[in-house]
């Protein structure tokens, strides 16, 4: 390596060092509209770098239980958002809801059978339908309480396929490994020319995003500023072109 190489590497590894590294962990179903407003933070804090992780809302929850150096929590429910609150690694009164959803059933586009209704899913023409795992997914529980109250739970479990993330249970879909799927509307609009949505699905809870810094972070004011940040007017845009409302 020459002098110039290594004194060039210098300056970048210093320039590293010196950024600060912002750890958000947010819900699968928020990957393209957070990997759009990171860039957007960054050009307001210049020397911040901000580490996307996605996963289950309840994976997400354990690695943080676990130790994970976590800095930001954005929960596809509340249900986790609670447990993390309880468990104190947020606090009460720095979360807040800053977008909702809507669950809707998807089939392949191709799909020659289409359900109507909850109802029609438990006919022997729906026999694989992509669920997210209720014990650790938020749409998994939506579904599963959607079902319940309309005492279809106990027809349509055998034919579950879990998933362990909404975007697991839209890609069966979009394979067509699956006869159809529980998945948010925002996942849905992301394959149009795969899936298409056969119904939306009316949930008694509204499907509200909560979003909190972790206690444990050392990077408190920080943390703060990207809860801040996705309420404005130019990342809840971001957050509207892939069609999660307002909450």
């Amino acid at each position: 390596m020459t002098r110039l190489s290594i004194f060039v590497f210098g300056l970048l590894f210093s320039w590293q060092a010196m950024a600060a590294e912002l750890t958000v962990s947010a819900a699968a179903s928020l990957t393209n509209a957070f990997r759009d407003l990171a860039p957007l933070f960054e050009a307001k804090h210049s020397d911040v770098k901000v580490q996307l992780n996605f996963a289950g809302s309840g994976a997400l929850m354990q690695q943080i239980v676990k130790g994970a150096p976590v800095d930001v929590f954005a929960s596809a429910d509340q249900k986790t958002m609670d447990q993390a609150q309880e468990q104190g690694f947020v606090n009460v009164d720095q979360r807040r809801d800053f977008v909702s959803n809507s669950l809707v059933v998807i089939v392949p586009t191709d799909s020659k059978a289409v359900p109507a209704s909850l109802d029609d899913i438990v006919k022997p023409q729906y026999q694989r339908i992509a669920i997210g795992l209720p014990a650790s997914v938020p749409v998994g529980r939506y579904t599963k309480t959607v079902l319940e109250e309309a005492n279809l739970w106990a027809a349509v479990e055998p034919k579950m396929i879990g998933a362990q993330n909404v975007r697991q249970a839209l890609d069966y879909v979009a394979r067509g490994e699956v006869d159809g799927g529980f998945v948010y509307g925002t996942d849905a609009a992301l394959m149009p020319e795969k899936v298409k949505v056969a119904f939306s699905v009316p949930t008694e809870t509204p499907i509200l995003y909560p979003i909190a810094p972790i206690t444990k972070s050392d990077k408190q004011e920080l943390a703060q500023s990207f809860v801040d940040f996705v309420a404005t007017p130019e990342a809840q845009a971001v957050l509207a072109k892939y069609g999660f409302g307002k909450p």
